[in-house]
């Protein structure tokens, strides 16, 4: 129990009569890997903002440390700072330069003086292998440059847990390996993290464990995503080791397949591949 960072208990939000997230429960505990995948505009994303409170939950309730932080008398800035977030458009300052973009947070939340804030800042710049850019603006540097600066910037206010949004949607294809690379890393060095991602081979190979949404309902939840991905012999594509319920059936069949047969498809995005979920 002393490892269970957040919780999330009966989370809805609704914008006006359509409903984004519906019931969703799922725990989140030191070192977790969690990889959340699904088609455009199953939730994924909204449910990212609700627990970063960018987006308030309808009804519900996230436990952080067993605080109920969706609450009205929670300090957001303060969570942020043990919460944070590297987003799907990087949302650098475009009149900071990559080492103040990684310093500003630490100054006016954390209450940092600047030569605290430029040490910390410089050392996840570091990290990342964005130190030789720490004097350029976000204008001046490549897309992937730009996320491995805006993880930098998370990396500095010292969170428990980063959450990530498509990290890698934004960039041109040959961008996305690099800042995939720093997060394998984060993973391996046990960060706590929770992934919105299209990347099937990620979510195969890091993940703890793997959420699949469809409608705004968490439908399923897998154990351990690497040990248990299988190949398809037909396409090579990974699958998913994880049960398929039966309303899922007529959206996800395999072109030339039954309802009841061994693989589903899940739509990941309209530009990658599909991946595929065993029923074995």
């Amino acid at each position: 129990m002393d490892d269970m960072i957040l919780e999330i208990r009966h989370l809805n939000k609704a914008f006006g009569n359509h409903e984004v997230l519906r019931d969703i429960d799922f725990t989140v505990e030191k070192g977790d890997v969690i990889s959340i995948i699904g088609a455009s505009g199953s939730g994924k994303s909204t449910l990212l903002r609700c627990i970063n409170l960018l987006e308030t939950p309808t009804s519900g309730e996230i436990l952080y440390h067993g605080q109920n932080v969706a609450g009205h008398k929670v300090n957001a800035a303060e969570y942020r700072s043990h919460v944070g977030m590297v987003f799907q458009s990087f949302n650098l300052f475009n009149n900071m330069t990559v080492l103040e973009n990684c310093m500003v947070g630490q100054i006016k939340v954390l209450k940092k003086d600047k030569e605290t804030a430029r040490k910390r800042a410089m050392e996840y710049l570091e990290k990342v292998g964005m130190a030789p850019y720490i004097q350029a603006k976000p204008r001046q540097i490549s897309g992937g440059q730009k996320q491995r600066g805006a993880i930098a910037r998370a990396l500095a206010m010292e969170p428990e847990v980063l959450l990530f949004d498509e990290p890698t949607s934004a960039l041109d294809p040959e961008m996305v390996g690099e800042v995939l690379s720093v997060m394998q890393d984060l993973a391996q060095e046990g960060m706590t993290m929770l992934v919105v991602t299209h990347e099937m081979a990620f979510a195969r190979d890091v993940s703890s464990q793997v959420v699949f949404m469809h409608q705004g309902v968490r439908h399923l939840r897998g154990g351990h995503a690497g040990a248990g991905f299988r190949q398809s012999p037909e396409t090579g594509d990974a699958g998913l080791p994880l049960p398929v319920p039966q309303e899922l059936n007529p959206v996800f069949p395999v072109p030339g397949g039954s309802a009841s047969g061994n693989f589903f498809v899940f739509v990941a995005s309209t530009t990658c591949s599909c991946g595929k979920i065993s029923l074995e």
